[in-house]
């Protein structure tokens, strides 16, 4: 399979999701996203067009690198941290048309055992 057809598929799967998921202030949108490099997740009011809370792989507080499940699972704690300070308790999770397996699945675990509800 080719990467443009790969990156195609999940450009399909990722715009049928947020079909069907948007986020409030009440309830925001938790989204995901991961490079060859790093891992990306943002806490985001699609009403306002803010992200509210941010962390990757790139923040320094995350003491992470790579893009793999403990580097996944590290941000999700630190999102997780964040959205908590922002006094966040509930989200809707957005996975980015990636698959719920593997570092989606270790960063969701990690954000919920973290205190983040969804």
């Amino acid at each position: 399979m080719s990467l443009y057809v790969r990156k195609s598929a999940r450009a399909k799967v990722r715009r049928r999701v947020r079909k069907k998921i948007s986020g409030t202030a009440e309830r925001p949108r938790l989204a995901v996203h991961f490079s060859n490099q790093n891992v990306y997740a943002q806490v985001i009011d699609d009403v306002s067009g803010r992200t509210l809370a941010a962390a990757s792989t790139l923040d320094k507080a995350v003491g992470a690198s790579g893009s793999n499940k403990e580097a996944a699972a590290k941000v999700g704690e630190a999102v997780a941290k964040a959205a908590k300070e922002a006094k966040i308790e509930s989200v809707v999770f957005d996975r980015g048309g990636f698959q719920y397996h593997g570092k989606v699945k270790a960063l969701a675990d990690a954000a919920r055992e973290s205190g983040l509800n969804f």
